[in-house]
């Protein structure tokens, strides 16, 4: 299921997701001492990052971490661990704890072993998740034309995977569908003209193979509120 929120400038978009989310953290914080939040990388949440690093909340008690992660340096350009250290904790979120996908130099299966087990420790089921979407209806690092998103899609998946995508750079790390579809408030923040079209694309069709997309669009017991602007 979905709903879509439509807004006249970027801006004010930013600004309705920020307070919404700064909102959905606070009561989580009130009623179980601590709130999770994941994030996406790219351009287009920059200014909601910034406007949300401003919100005056108990971000002390607040864990942010990403929906997935390219396996690089953490001081590389394409890191989106580098992009959330420098425009969403800052300011009165310098204090939020940051839970790391990448760590170390290999993404071997003992890595990603650990890394479950603390995922399910520390950050799920997520209160709040932020995702972005790409042009081929990609979503998180699931991606279509990788040759694991039939697992990346599966119900019984591990919470993190190993994803090679072969359209895009780098190897990546990300939370599988069946881990993102726990969150308790799922948005999806998108911006564009060409995006609203490959929205118009993924909600017309079936197969989330297809356009992963999709998976968080048309699943019933799913609901991904859609923030859009031009």
């Amino acid at each position: 299921m979905y709903q879509i929120n439509e807004f006249e400038q970027r801006q004010l978009l930013d600004e309705s997701l920020a307070d919404k989310v700064a909102e959905i953290l606070t009561a989580a914080v009130e009623t179980k001492g601590k709130a999770s939040i994941a994030v996406s990388g790219g351009s287009t949440p920059k200014g909601f990052f910034q406007a949300l690093s401003m919100k005056k909340i108990a971000w002390h008690a607040i864990t942010i971490t990403l929906a997935d992660e390219r396996w690089v340096d953490i001081k590389s350009s394409d890191s989106n661990t580098k992009l959330v250290h420098e425009n969403l904790i800052q300011n009165e979120a310098v204090n939020a704890k940051f839970f790391y996908l990448k760590q170390g130099e290999n993404l071997c299966h003992e890595t990603l072993a650990d890394l479950n087990i603390a995922a399910k420790q520390q950050l799920l089921p997520l209160d709040v998740l932020i995702l972005g979407m790409g042009e081929d209806g990609h979503t998180a690092s699931l991606f279509p034309c990788s040759d694991e998103i039939t697992q990346c899609l599966a119900q019984d998946s591990d919470a993190l995977l190993k994803v090679t995508p072969k359209t895009a750079p780098h190897q990546r790390i990300s939370f599988s569908f069946a881990a993102l579809a726990q969150s308790k408030n799922i948005f999806l923040h998108i911006s564009g003209a060409s995006k609203k079209q490959v929205l118009a694309t993924a909600i017309a069709g079936q197969e989330c193979q297809e356009m992963p997309i999709r998976a968080f669009l048309q699943a019933p017991d799913v609901n991904t509120h859609i923030y859009w602007a031009l």
